[in-house]
């Protein structure tokens, strides 16, 4: 339900790099801040304290400053995955700058679009990241050993002295389109991850978190650095290859007391793994957010490991906001409550400012005060404009909330299929198809069959070594789904399309 109280405010000149560094460096200076690891089994290859990584982080924003960059400048981010990749996205903010983080995975022409949309002044380039090519007149071209120089010889500078509204980090949304959107964030939106830290991690000073992800994902420099390090814990990251039976040893080996991934990775871990009870060390519970989840996953993974998976769900304009959490029990079919303080409420889908009754299913809206939320999408006011109503940001996910604020989610408004004159939600079908004993995974989506005529497609991956039946799994969807719920065409693939951060492409399924 929704808090009459709005959450807490920044002070008016806030950075979130000092936020989340210079607090624990001046606290706690030679506990380790981040632990690299790119080999399982042979230890660290990195630790760096909280003195160290302020330090560093300093010295890029001098570096960066001496290169005649403007504060506000944007700075297209486009390296390996190494540590140099964090430290150079926080010495940016540090400085006053504005990094934009991308992965190195991008093809050219897509990187090429990031870099022309957002206007960036400046772009860091790996060893390993394709080159783009000429890069306009007037952008400075950041190298590898320039980076690597700039961590250890930059002129250390202050913290910049950005208010909270400035600008801090600018990310595009992983859509399926040519042209993904730009989501501009400010130095407040660290504080407003606050009520993440025990209304869904549960975190501490001691705590050690071990983050799955890349450093390039938004994830990851959230939930696996931001939050940690603004607790004064340890954030560890691993490097080497991604061998999903190597995660437990990883959690035990590097003491990791949190352990953050998406759903599919802990559905890897537990076929490749097998962990028991015993297999994970001193790692207290995991956390999960990105997709959602198969049926009977946190069922599994409780059974088999004794620890919990508390679910999170968020978007880029706010990150996290509704959870499950030590303190916020699990009930099936909902992802958790909304975080202390926040204000949520469900409106309905047609229009109007005025919440919706518990059990009636609507958008999930979040109150516009809230310090976590975006400061606009970039150069795309008629956007920004059509997800505000009043005093409340609806971003676009179909939930139901009960009398109790738990939120179930039913997917995305833009996902919803028609079939028979109904409105149908791919997650409801999924949920149904993924419990038959021959499917591996299942996406499912509107698919045309004529000009005038669109079905519900069901996209199976089957398991491996299964000749998949069509007609058993029609009978299977029969039993469990009303008429007009039901797949139409049935579509046996080798993989469902993702973006680089695992999420399912819907509008990628096509049929032959």
């Amino acid at each position: 339900m929704p808090s009459d109280t709005l959450l807490e405010q920044p002070p008016a000149r806030f950075n979130m790099a000092a936020y989340a560094i210079g607090r624990a460096a001046a606290s706690r200076p030679s506990a380790p801040a981040l632990i690299v690891v790119d080999d399982a089994g042979a230890g660290p290859a990195e630790v760096w304290t909280f003195a160290e990584l302020q330090e560093a982080v300093l010295r890029v924003a001098g570096a960066l400053r001496g290169r005649g960059l403007e504060p506000g400048a944007r700075i297209l981010i486009r390296l390996d995955n190494t540590s140099a990749y964090a430290l150079l996205f926080f010495g940016a903010i540090a400085g006053g700058f504005v990094p934009l983080p991308t992965s190195a995975q991008l093809t050219e022409p897509e990187a090429r679009f990031l870099l022309n949309d957002s206007g960036a002044q400046a772009v860091a380039l790996g060893r390993g990241a394709l080159d783009l090519g000429a890069v306009p007149a007037g952008v400075c071209v950041l190298e590898a050993g320039e980076i690597t120089h700039m961590i250890s010889a930059g002129p250390m500078v202050p913290y910049a002295d950005t208010a909270a509204d400035d600008a801090a980090f600018l990310i595009y949304t992983s859509g399926t389109t040519a042209n993904p959107k730009g989501v501009l964030h400010a130095h407040r939106s660290a504080f407003g991850r606050r009520p993440m830290y025990q209304g869904w991690y549960g975190i501490g000073t001691d705590d050690r978190m071990l983050h799955a992800g890349a450093f390039n994902w938004t994830f990851t420099l959230g939930t696996g650095l931001t939050d940690p390090w603004a607790n004064g814990a340890t954030s560890i990251i691993y490097t080497g290859e991604k061998d999903p039976s190597l995660w437990p040893r990883l959690i035990t080996e590097t003491g990791a007391t949190l352990f953050a991934a998406v759903p599919g990775l802990y559905r890897q871990i537990l076929k490749y793994a097998d962990p028991g009870p015993d297999d994970l060390g001193v790692l207290r519970h995991a956390l999960m957010a990105g997709e959602t989840p198969p049926p009977g996953l946190f069922e599994d993974w409780a059974g088999r490991t004794g620890r919990e998976i508390y679910e999170a769900l968020g978007m880029s304009e706010i990150s996290t906001y509704v959870s499950s959490a030590p303190d916020v029990p699990r009930i099936a079919g909902a992802v958790g409550k909304p975080q202390a303080g926040r204000r949520v409420v469900v409106l309905g889908q047609e229009g109007g400012t005025g919440p919706l009754g518990p059990g009636e299913e609507g958008l999930l809206a979040v109150h516009r005060s809230d310090p976590g939320l975006m400061l606009g999408y970039w150069n795309r006011p008629e956007e920004e404009a059509a997800v505000y109503r009043g005093d409340w940001f609806v971003g676009g996910d179909l939930a139901v909330m009960d009398e109790d604020g738990y939120v179930f989610h039913r997917g995305r408004a833009n996902d919803l299929m028609k079939a028979l004159g109904y409105r149908v939600s791919p997650l409801e079908v999924e949920a149904a198809l993924a419990t038959h004993p021959d499917v591996a995974e299942v996406a499912c989506a509107e698919v045309r069959v004529r000009d005038d005529v669109s079905v519900i497609g069901a996209f199976i991956v089957p398991k491996p070594g299964i000749n998949a039946d069509t007609g058993d799994i029609e009978r299977f969807a029969a039993e469990r789904l009303a008429a007009y719920k039901r797949p139409r065409k049935f579509v046996f693939v080798k993989s469902l399309p993702r973006t680089a951060n695992g999420k399912v492409m819907r509008s990628q399924l096509k049929l032959p």
